[in-house]
Order: structure tokens, then sequence, then C-alpha cells
């Protein structure tokens, strides 16, 4: 007789099992449940479900031990669960402008197109404005036109939530926890974020953030958002404006179309323009919100003579652009970019020439069969979406860029009077973490990508291990895409009297450490105060580095009371390294750089 037969018997042998595997089964739902975003009734009804079946499976087994009813049993289960997991899947809600349960809402501010309020911060020291209109939904006949003039309202606007964000594919829930978990690890476990966040291809809107009271000719910081042109929202927590508010400067971000939304390219398109233009349009929102700015930033307390543009990685990218757009002139007085440019004389990413874009845009309407912009525009949203992947690169379209940027520096053009700019260390490792080198691939990488120059790159970067061709790879690469434009940009900068500032951020912690995007969360003061992925060094660093962007947003001049002294880049061979420690280095790249410039001609 076997031994669980002499202790429970056959019966309750079977119901002890049963009750061993149903814990962890019940445990993995809940943990589905939970990176999945469902809602509180999907924990509550699988619990239901949970004690439900382990009664019924007990009564089976007492009264019909039959292994198909076992079976049955468990089938149900699941099948159940699978009806609660969708029915409680999370709702779309608007993400709240401000973490304040009930907040309280600011006086009636006036603007042309009508008057709105605001909502306070937690500690009421900061008023934010969120979902303001720029333009008009840009839908329907409006999809791939020049953003038009935003309508008036009716009554007072409630600025209280962040509109939708830009049209662009989602990959669920469940990637976005795991993301969290697994390469940012900051997930953490609430109820307070059970739902999805809105998107639309209405979302021309912009929000803003101010010292609380009466303000007047405060400095203005306009942040644009990355995310390659196809991804993104203005509302993200390591950009929010709350810190930069309390050290008295405004800063406004706003939503611009994206994808195939922004940057779909075409000839009849370009015909019914009245100015000729096509392939831009997200570039034009941004101007769009500038104008916007320029127009109503006073009924805030904000100076519209003293605006600072900002942005990271395809932010960054836009304002490279608009650097030199003739239509952007007079609209900012500065400009930070942070971890890319379009400077070189042919720009890595985030660009490419109208008759590339054109013939994309031509496979495009193939695709779907489509003859006319009319047949396209019929199209849902939902239905383009999906060509975003292809449909994401500022063009020279003769009307908002006339030429490349590197053109137009080496003529003299340039719309910004300072740069404050810089890249980080590891700024390769998002994108190369499927496609890591090895001793066994590292020579046919670098040949398949720098051709006749990779013998210059292999005796600069030789390996002997697979750790040294892993870490040469991720080195050259972020160079490539990152570093070298900076580079040329300062370069650029330089050449043209334009005091200019550049920085290197290397800092580790635990979360993104110095990988792309992982000084966001530094220079705009949005470390959690709880958090035990920083220290205190992570923290004295993120004051210094928002007192920078600060100080620079104000006058220019990055440099402050109780700060390192920043010097200019004059040279293109000293920046600011922001790591342990917050001091000057010599460029560390510089013989790498000269290799790319015979790639590009550029050799003295």
């Amino acid at each position: 007789m076997k031994i669980k037969e002499i202790f429970f018997g056959k019966k309750k042998a079977k119901e002890m099992v049963f009750g061993i595997i149903a814990i962890p089964v019940f445990m993995l739902m809940l943990v589905l449940l939970e990176l999945c975003k469902n809602t509180v009734w999907g924990f509550v009804l699988s619990a239901v479900l949970v004690v439900g079946f382990t009664a019924a499976y007990t009564l089976i087994i007492r009264l019909h031990d039959k292994w198909y009813l076992n079976i049955a049993v468990w089938a149900a289960w699941f099948a159940l669960f699978a009806g609660v997991f969708f029915l409680t899947s999370p709702p779309v809600k608007s993400v709240p402008a401000v973490d304040v349960k009930n907040p309280a809402y600011t006086e009636i501010v006036k603007l042309r197109q009508g008057e709105l309020q605001g909502v306070f911060n937690r500690d009421k020291s900061v008023e934010v404005y969120a979902g303001i209109p720029y333009a008009q939904p840009p839908v329907g006949e409006l999809r791939w036109r020049e953003p038009q003039d935003a309508q008036p309202w009716e009554g007072v606007l409630k600025a209280d939530a962040f509109a939708p964000m830009s049209m662009q594919q989602r990959k669920g829930a469940l990637y976005d926890s795991l993301s969290r978990i697994i390469g940012y690890h900051d997930y953490e476990i609430t109820l307070d974020d059970n739902y999805t966040e809105p998107v639309s291809e209405d979302s021309l809107y912009l929000n803003i953030w101010k010292p609380a009271g009466n303000a007047k000719k405060l400095p203005v910081m306009v942040y644009i958002h990355g995310g390659s042109l196809n991804s993104g929202q203005p509302w993200y927590g390591d950009y929010n404006g709350e810190a930069l508010a309390k050290d008295g400067v405004i800063v406004v971000n706003m939503g611009y179309r994206l994808g195939i939304f922004g940057y779909f390219a075409d000839e009849e398109l370009a015909a019914e323009s009245p100015n000729g233009t096509t392939g831009n349009y997200g570039l034009l929102d941004q101007i769009k919100a500038l104008e916007w700015v320029r127009d109503n930033i006073s009924a805030f307390g904000g100076d519209p003579e003293n605006v600072t543009l900002s942005g990271e990685s395809a932010g960054s990218a836009s304002v490279s652009a608009l650097c030199t757009s003739p239509l952007a002139k007079g609209l900012f007085k500065r400009a930070i970019l942070e971890s890319s440019t379009l400077a070189p004389v042919n720009p890595p990413h985030s660009f490419r020439t109208m008759d590339e874009a054109l013939e994309t845009g031509k496979k495009t309407k193939a695709q779907y069969g489509c003859k006319t912009a009319a047949e396209l525009r019929k199209l849902s949203a939902e239905e383009l979406v999906s060509q975003s992947e292809i449909h994401h690169h500022i063009t020279i379209d003769g009307y908002a860029l006339t030429e490349t940027p590197f053109e137009s520096y080496k003529k003299g053009v340039h719309n910004e009077q300072e740069i404050l700019h810089g890249y980080n260390s590891e700024e390769s490792a998002p994108f190369i973490v499927f496609d890591h080198a090895n001793l066994g691939n590292y020579e046919t990488k670098v040949r398949g990508y720098f051709k006749e120059y990779s013998d210059d790159i292999l005796s600069l970067y030789p390996a002997k291990t697979d750790e040294e061709a892993d870490r040469n790879w991720a080195e050259v690469y972020g160079a490539v895409f990152f570093d070298y434009p900076h580079y040329c940009l300062n370069r650029l900068a330089a050449e043209n009297d334009i005091p200019v500032y550049e920085y290197y951020f290397n800092k580790s912690n635990g979360r993104l450490g110095a990988w792309h995007s992982g000084e966001i969360i530094y220079c705009y003061g949005n470390i959690p105060a709880g958090s035990r992925l920083f220290d205190s060094r992570d923290r004295e660093l993120s004051g210094q580095m928002l007192g920078y962007w600060s100080n620079f947003a104000k006058s220019g001049d990055p440099n402050g009371s109780g700060l390192p002294e920043w010097t200019q880049n004059k040279s293109s061979d000293r920046v600011m390294l922001f790591g342990d420690r917050t001091e000057m280095i010599s460029e560390r790249e510089h013989e790498l750089f000269a290799i790319f410039d015979k790639m590009e001609n550029l050799q003295e």
C-alpha cells in the first residue's frame, strides 16, 4: 500500500495534490492580473474562482472520482479565468495632471481661445495646466495637412488631465510592466495604475508647469519628447516639469504627430499644400506649439522672449532641425540637445531625403491599394498605424527645412544663441540588446558597416576576447549614432561663435544608469524621494544638473553659485563629466571621430 493511501486515502491524496497545484496556479493568475493592470474585480473574481473550484473539485472527488471530471474542473477553471481576465481588462483612462486625489484648482487663466483652470501639485507650489489644445485635431480632411489654429472653446476648460498620446502602436500593459522590471528595475505593485492611457490622432495639446502664484517674465523651457518619432508621450514622469517650475522656470511640452501621421510624404499632398510641403507634419506641429507659446505664455507669467527649446533622442533631433528651420526663427532663444543631433553631413537617424520619403510613401499607398490621398484618408488610424515603423524621419521639404542642418550652419544660419548638449556613455545599450558582438562576429559587424574604413576601426578597437569585442562594438555603435553627431554639433557651434556647453553622462545606478535616456531623470529633477535605486551621489548629481539646466534656461549660461564651473567647449575637446564626479574632462573619442570625419569627407 502506498504511503499517501495509508495517511490520507486515495481521494484525500488527490485533494491534497489539487491544493498543492492550485496555490501556485492562483499566484500566477494574480501576477498576470497585476502585470496586465487588470481592475480590482479581476483579483476578487479570481479569488472566488479558486474557492469555488476547490470546493467543486473536492465534491467531485468524493462523489464521482472520474478522471474526465477532474480534467473538466481544471478546464472550466481556466476557461472562466480567461473570461474574468478579459472582462476586467484595464479601462482607458486619461492620465491626471498631478498625482493628487481631488486636487485644488487654480484661478482662471484667460487666453485668446477661452478661459481655463489648472490644478495644484501636492504642496501647492506648482500649477499644472494639462491638455490645452494648440491646434485643431488633425483628423479627417486635416490628416496630413499643416496644423491649423485651435478653435475657441465655451466656458472654462478644466485642464486637469493629459490629452491622449499621439497615434502609435501599443505593445500592451504586459510588455510595459516587463520593461519596467527588466529594463528600468523600478516596477511598483499598486492599484493606482490599473488603466490604459488613451491614444488618438487627436493629440495636438500641450501642458504647462509654472510656479504657483503671480509671476512675470519667467524663463520658459519647451521640451520635445523622444521615441524615434513614432512613439512616446508628454506626461512621462522622468521629464515632468514640476522640479524646474519650483526653481522658477515655466515648462511646456506637447504631443505632436508621430509615425505615418507625422512623417508620411506624398507628391499629391505636397501639391495640395499651400506651402508645397509634405513629410514634416510632426515638425510643423512642434513649430505650431512654439507659436502658441509665443502668443500665450505671458498669460501664465512666462517671457516669450526667453524661451529655451529642449529635447532628448528623437526630440533632440527635432530640436536640431528647428535650430535651422526658417519657420522657427524667433520662436526660441537657446537650445538643449540630449543624445541626438542632425549635425553630421549625413545624419545617422531620424532623417532622410525627400526622394526616400516619397518612395516609401508610394509603397504604403500601393500596400493599401490606394491611388489618391483621399482614399488613404478614409482608412482608420488603427489600419494605418502599423506603417509608423517606416515613416518616422524628418525630411528636407523646402518649407520647414530648406537644407540639412550641416549646410545651414556652414552658411552661418541658425536660430539659437546658446547651446547646451551632450550624450551618455552607454547610448547603444538598448539598441543592441539582441545584437551583441563576440570574438566570432565582431570583425564581420565592423566590416559590414565601415567598409573601407574597417581596418582603421579594428586597429583603434582591437579585440582579443568576447568581452572586448562586445564592449568595442557597443562603444563604436554608440559613437556613430550619438557621440559623433554631438561632436559635429559642437564643432559647428564653435565655428559660428555660439556659446556651447557639452556634457558626458556616465553615472551608474540601479535603474537605467547611463543608457540612452538615463540622464533625463537627473537633469529634470525627478528621482523619486523614496527610491532605493539611487544613492546620495545620484541625488547630489541630480541637484547639480537641474541647477545647470535651470540656469541655462534663465540666462544662457549653466553656471551658478555652488556648482562646479562648466566651461564652454570652444575647441570641441573639453566636456563636463556627470558621473561619480562633476568635473571638466577631455573628450575621449577624438581618434574615432577623426575616422568618421574621413568617412564624411571632412578631414582637414
